[in-house]
């Protein structure tokens, strides 16, 4: 890794009201003293659909090659890098240890070229456990759940 690539801290989150139901996703980027909020919903979706949607997003709303830590509270989510379930995936031809085809794989694709183009680390965080950027980011979902609703 070159050390003249941006560090950006990213921290996001899925909601939804129902499961399947209406969602939404935030997440907010961090890069030294700036901040940016990015959010957004789907009529109909899942709340793991909605923690790998706000990933996509914030990957794809960089602008060159950064070195990136992505904090989330979904186990689904950070488990598949710290687990290696995404190689593994990969090896199976998209199929997990079970034969059976990857859930979401249309996000978890997105996801594996963005991680390809920057450095990413996932970190799990504790939801609901007054992390600050976890809450705004849940604050962000959860609102955009609502807007869902009304869509």
């Amino acid at each position: 890794m070159s050390d003249n690539k941006k560090h950006v801290e990213i921290y996001t989150d899925g909601a939804c009201s129902g499961n399947p139901g209406p969602g939404g996703w935030g997440a907010i980027l961090v890069h030294g003293d700036h901040e940016k909020e990015i959010a957004g919903f789907a009529k109909e979706t899942t709340n793991n659909r909605m923690e790998l949607t706000a990933v996509v997003e914030a990957l794809q709303s960089l602008k060159a090659a950064c070195k990136v830590d992505i904090y989330s509270d979904s186990a689904y989510l950070v488990d598949c890098f710290q687990k290696g379930w995404m190689a593994k995936w990969k090896t199976n031809g998209w199929r997990t240890a079970n034969k059976k085809p990857v859930l979401n794989i249309d996000l978890w694709k997105v996801i594996d070229a963005l991680v390809n183009k920057h450095d990413v680390r996932f970190y799990k965080v504790l939801g609901h456990s007054g992390h600050e950027y976890n809450e705004r980011a849940d604050r962000l979902a959860v609102a955009q759940t609502e807007l869902a609703k009304m869509a």
